[in-house]
């Protein structure tokens, strides 16, 4: 709390300070407001110590300044625009930002354990789905489904591991954004960063990149673990035709995933809303365009965001793909691109 009784400071023989009072309340955001000249920069530097009153005095939670035990962890004031430090440069701000959202999102317990659901739901399933297809390989009716292993072993690998494990990703990427409205840590984010675009593209960046490493880490030891349990019928290599970019893909689809959950939380601001939206577009909208007429469902459905971004998990094309694996990969970049449009242009314009 901020207390201040009869504040006068006279230069020149003119009062800049005239016998002013006030309060400032703790937990609340008080402006304060005059023209030029009207003594604004004069009392915080009497609040502060940097001057001495005529008559009054000033008190932060209930001492002067130069009485507080660490006035630098109590008080922070920046009183001209020429003080900023002269090292604050553009790439030191974005760098701050980036260091910022970094904080936030490793410090969030829901960031860890989400990640830690995805990783054992990904490698796990792989394991058992190619455990199970290795014992029964010779079983009743598997000749329709080992064909389809051998057409393509990557798709079957990463299948299970990687549409469930999607799940947990576009969870996370609601719980990132939304977690802060819910807190209220927001608020505090756009008074810190006022100009609010930066701070959506800091969480985007820093965002992207943590998903990108974990999910890349996890492609590949799902690819290993499955393709060294189906080594004995389905041999497939890195090497081999297709085989490096399908797995690559599948983490650069999980990440642009993680951006497009990102997006619809930030327009959306709430929770539950925001994770139903997300599981709609994902794993509802399939279903509902497959059952459209004629050609109109398959039209739709190979452009909805999920149906178009797996493609580049697939080792090559197949007759009824309507993209090539690079192409359904765009599609869902372009979802994601106006997503975030869309959300930044929110961010602007609502209150937080």
């Amino acid at each position: 709390m901020i207390d201040a009784q009869d504040l006068t400071k006279i230069y020149g023989g003119k009062a800049a300070v005239d016998h002013l009072s006030f309060t400032v309340e703790p937990g609340r955001v008080t402006g304060f407001l005059g023209p030029n000249g009207a003594g604004k920069s004069t009392t915080m530097r009497l609040i502060l110590g940097l001057d001495r009153p005529q008559s009054g005095f000033a008190l932060i939670n209930g001492r002067r300044y130069r009485d507080l035990k660490d006035p630098l962890h109590t008080v922070g004031a920046l009183l001209e625009a020429k003080s900023v430090h002269p090292g604050r440069s553009a790439r030191n701000h974005l760098l701050f930002l980036l260091r910022a959202e970094w904080t936030k999102i490793r410090s969030v317990r829901s960031t860890v354990w989400t990640l830690v659901i995805f990783v054992v739901v990904c490698i796990g399933f792989t394991a058992l789905i190619a455990w199970l297809t290795e014992s029964n390989w010779f079983g009743p009716r598997a000749a329709a489904r080992d064909a389809s292993v051998l057409s393509d072993p990557v798709g079957f690998i990463l299948g299970t591991g990687i549409g469930l494990g999607q799940l947990a990703i576009a969870v996370l990427g609601v719980l990132v954004i939304t977690s802060e409205y819910s807190t209220g840590v927001i608020r505090a984010s756009l008074l810190a960063v006022p100009r609010r675009l930066p701070v959506l593209a800091a969480k985007a960046v820093v965002f992207a990149a943590l998903l990108l490493v974990v999910t890349e880490i996890v492609a590949f030891c799902s690819f290993f673990v499955g393709s060294a349990i189906l080594h004995a019928h389905v041999p497939v290599e890195l090497g081999d035709p297709g085989v490096t970019r399908a797995v690559i893909g599948a983490g650069l689809y999980l990440t642009v995933l993680g951006l497009l959950a990102l997006a619809i939380g930030t327009m959306i601001r709430h929770t539950a809303g925001s994770i139903s939206t997300i599981i709609g577009v994902v794993f509802v909208l399939p279903i509902l365009t497959g059952l459209l007429p004629s050609s109109w469902g398959a039209h739709i459905n190979a452009y909805l965001p999920e149906q178009a971004g797996t493609l580049i998990t697939h080792t090559h094309e197949t007759a009824d793909d309507l993209l090539s694996p690079w192409q359904g990969f765009a599609v869902l970049c372009i979802w994601t691109v106006l997503a975030l449009a869309v959300a930044a242009y929110l961010l602007e314009r609502r209150d937080a």
